[in-house]
């Protein structure tokens, strides 16, 4: 599971979930999220843009909403910085959840 320790959202999915001692927890303001790892949640979610979120401030910053992003600028920009990365990002065995919403939080409560 990527997340982010100070986001109140993921503390609280994280208090929902009770994820058992064998689940890996990566805190990915303190641990950067590695390519490899990005590939694989890629892989999993089909495109780097359903990995981005483009609620981050520095989305809005950048003016970003305002260019026509490309899959290398999606995943270029989540390694970049760690606030890219929808949170958060659960992957178990062959399945990812990604975001926070309900649906996808009881999804990821069933399949674990």
């Amino acid at each position: 599971m990527y997340h982010l320790s100070t986001c109140d959202t993921c503390k609280r999915i994280l208090q929902e979930l009770q994820p058992t001692p064998d689940v890996v927890l990566q805190d990915i303001k303190t641990r950067a999220i590695s390519a490899k790892q990005l590939e694989e949640m890629q892989q999993l979610a089909g495109s780097y843009e359903a990995l981005f979120s483009k609620r981050a401030r520095l989305y809005k910053e950048r003016n970003l909403k305002d260019q026509q992003l490309t899959e290398d600028d999606y995943k270029n920009l989540i390694l970049e910085h760690y606030t890219f990365l929808k949170r958060p990002v659960i992957m178990i065995e062959d399945q990812i959840f990604i975001g926070n919403t309900k649906k996808v939080v009881e999804a990821a409560k069933s399949a674990m």
